[in-house]
């Protein structure tokens, strides 16, 4: 009878933990929205294939992307001589990963939706966000997929080409480059022992509301701004890393970027980094708290086997 008791409340303690987990993770649910109603504004959304998708693939991809009916969106193919365009790259690469890019009215933010996040490996919403507000991007929801596991960084050359087929909205090459560095960069680091791309996305991010709030006039400034966040966000680099991010942030003032024009959308992306952050840490708790329960559980148990 106190053995079942026992397994009863040690139930109830499971549905408690699970409950005051689920309250502090951030779920949110997402809403439901007329996604057939055209922007007349901006027209069609437009949808960039990777140019190594087969036909079966990219009948797979139209489905992840939502794409019912061709005829309501305008559709483009992103291959390797794009790369060598936007960012320098591989004219052979493969091309994979593709995107669905809807632009939003003023104010609206960039939102960014992996659609297969099994399969886009290396590259978080948050660094193509934090990359597309580099590149100019502003203002549109951006959603990625993959049929088959890859890094994701091509679908960010589509992205930026999605841009420069429509009328006026052509991006700077100095721009997309450098915040394909970035990417590139933000991805390196992620994979550095001690860190993770959360944390990395919160490093890249916060340092630009500082650009956007003390306008650095050198490259000491820029290396006091990356110096004193590496401190506040608790962050070890090596010293060759630390130089990369004040190289990669001091092209970004050579190029007279101004995130004070994007500075609601960096606060936006540096709160949802800072939720997935504390996210983070609050999961690793309750895992100690429920593995506690469990090692008290398997003690009682030896006691009465």
């Amino acid at each position: 009878m106190k053995w079942n008791r026992f397994l009863k409340g040690a139930a109830i303690v499971g549905v408690l933990i699970t409950t005051l987990f689920v309250r502090n993770s951030g779920i949110a649910l997402a809403s439901s929205g007329d996604n057939d109603s055209i922007n007349e504004k901006y027209g069609s959304p437009v949808v960039v294939y990777g140019a190594q998708l087969s036909a079966a693939q990219k009948d797979e991809v139209k489905k992840l992307l939502d794409v019912t009916d061709p005829s309501q969106v305008r559709e483009i193919t992103a291959t390797g001589q794009d790369l060598v365009n936007y960012i320098k790259g591989d004219a052979h690469a493969n091309m994979y990963s593709s995107a669905k890019i809807t632009r939003d009215d003023t104010g609206g933010g960039i939102v960014v939706n992996i659609v297969t996040p099994e399969n886009i490996t290396e590259v978080t919403k948050e660094m193509y966000a934090n990359a597309l507000l580099t590149a100019g991007v502003k203002d549109a929801e951006v959603d990625v997929a993959s049929p088959i596991k890859v890094s994701g960084h091509s679908a960010l050359v589509g992205i930026y080409k999605a841009y420069d087929t429509g009328k006026g909205t052509n991006l700077n090459k100095d721009r997309t480059e450098v915040a394909s560095e970035e990417l590139s960069l933000a991805t390196n680091l992620a994979k550095k022992e001690g860190m993770d791309s959360d944390k990395v996305s919160q490093l890249l991010t916060e340092i630009k509301q500082e650009i956007a709030a003390q306008h650095p006039a050198t490259k000491e400034d820029i290396a006091n701004i990356v110096d004193e966040k590496l401190k506040t966000l608790n962050i070890s680099l090596s010293e060759k890393d630390r130089q990369l991010l004040i190289d990669l942030f001091d092209k970004m003032r050579h190029l007279n970027i101004n995130f004070d024009n994007v500075q609601s959308q960096l606060d936006n992306l540096a709160q949802d980094v800072k939720q997935k952050v504390q996210n983070a840490v609050d999961q690793g708790f309750f895992q100690k708290v429920a593995d506690f329960f469990q090692k008290l559980i398997d003690a009682i148990k030896s006691i009465f086997s």
